[in-house]
């Protein structure tokens, strides 16, 4: 015996269950109530399976932030599945989010948002008040800029330097108007209990600056967060809610889902970037840089563990290479990860490890605690194999994470 926990001494390691209903957001629930009944509930949001859709992002951290009690469907992006067609006949053009309200169906996120304002108010401003008009051309602008430096590609050191030099002027704009604010928010909101928490102004941000904190440092080397101090506070100030917390991806998720969204994504070889994307595809993660609050190991580690246990037998189908091994090295990572032991397998998986490894999405398996911990651990078994074998992530299409195999799990 080489010591390796059993699938029932995995078991073992309990952590309570997530009331996904009534408890903090995540990405798990089909139906959220805040304290009311499901009969109350007037809204459907439609939004993507894995959790990628920026736009998607927006609508259901308004819902949360707002606490309208709504239910939830899941439907495919076509950048890794083929969209339901049930919800093509509902939305003809397949777009993501929706909403439906009383047999209504309304598409685009802003007019989602003013929609949902008009039968159940404002969350901090409303999003047509001209005071945040522009707020949101400076978003558009940033947006543009990032777009430009990300993905197009730069043939000369000048033509990147420009792209550089305009995006820091953009996002320079946003942190400027954060250093002035007494609440650290763009546009803070009162809750019944006199806590401030993002209104609409900061929700019309958060998603895309999300993305650009985890692609510019994965694609260029350029962190975000420590550059800008005051968008660092912003974002810090975010990742203290539970609500922006359940719908978080990680650096690892948008570095490679963001290329086939994007149309591309083109790196910029230099010292920090090489540092970073290793960092990152490794599984080390980035630390403070990716979600900066403190965090209970052993409890993120046992969260983790319960969600391979829950997909174990689909994970273990899924998987192209050497399942015969893989089993036994799976359980290495997991036994690393829960009690800190190296229990070398018999043979060693280190490819089925990986393959995992650049599979695992945030918020749609785990939260990001969760995620790193875990990734921690199978890059450290994998690192034991003495053949390292290259599991390509695909960058054009992601039809590699095809939820059909997981949809009835």
């Amino acid at each position: 015996m080489n010591g390796i926990l059993t699938w029932a001494d995995l078991n073992k390691f309990e952590v309570k269950d997530l009331d996904r209903v009534h408890g903090i957001n995540n990405s798990y629930a089909n139906l959220r109530l805040f304290g009311h009944s499901e009969n109350d509930v007037l809204v459907t949001l439609y939004r993507d399976r894995h959790s990628w859709c920026p736009y998607c992002q927006k609508i259901w951290l308004w819902l949360e932030f707002k606490r309208i009690p709504y239910r939830v469907k899941k439907i495919n992006m076509f950048c890794y599945g083929q969209k339901e067609s049930w919800f093509l006949e509902k939305v003809r053009s397949g777009k993501l989010p929706a909403i439906e309200f009383k047999g209504q169906v309304i598409t685009e996120s802003d007019d989602i948002i003013a929609f949902l304002e008009n039968k159940f108010g404002a969350l901090g401003s409303f999003i047509t008040s001209s005071h945040l008009i522009k707020i949101r051309e400076l978003e558009r602008e940033i947006f543009r800029s990032w777009c430009n430096w990300l993905c197009r590609e730069s043939f000369n050191f000048i033509d990147n330097s420009f792209r550089k030099k305009r995006f820091k002027e953009s996002i320079s704009k946003l942190d400027e108007i954060l250093s002035r604010s007494k609440s650290g928010y763009i546009d803070p909101s009162a809750t019944n209990t006199g806590d401030i928490e993002p209104g609409v102004g900061d929700i019309i941000f958060i998603p895309y600056m999300e993305r650009m904190n985890a692609s510019l440092i994965y694609f260029k080397g350029f962190n975000l967060r420590s550059n800008y101090r005051h968008i660092d506070n912003w974002l810090t100030l975010f990742e203290g809610t539970s609500a922006y917390r359940g719908t978080q991806g990680d650096f690892h998720t948008h570095s490679h889902d963001l290329p086939p969204q994007m149309g591309g994504c083109y790196k910029e070889c230099n010292e920090q970037q090489i540092t970073f994307s290793k960092l990152i595809d490794t599984g080390e993660g980035l630390g403070n840089y990716e979600l900066n609050k403190n965090y209970d190991s052993k409890y993120f580690a046992k969260i983790a563990l319960k969600r391979v246990i829950k997909h174990k037998d689909n994970l273990l189908k899924v998987n192209p290479y050497n399942k015969e091994s893989f089993e036994e090295s799976l359980r290495s990572a997991l036994t690393h990860m829960i009690t800190g032991e190296v229990l070398i397998p018999k043979k060693i998986s280190g490819i089925s490890l990986k393959y995992l490894k650049n599979r695992i999405s945030v918020p749609r398996d785990m939260p990001i605690i969760s995620a790193r911990l875990l990734r921690q651990s199978l890059n450290k078994i994998e690192s034991l194999s003495d053949i390292n074998e290259i599991d390509k992530i695909p960058f054009r299409h992601r039809y590699d994470q095809d939820p059909i195999n997981f949809i009835s799990s």
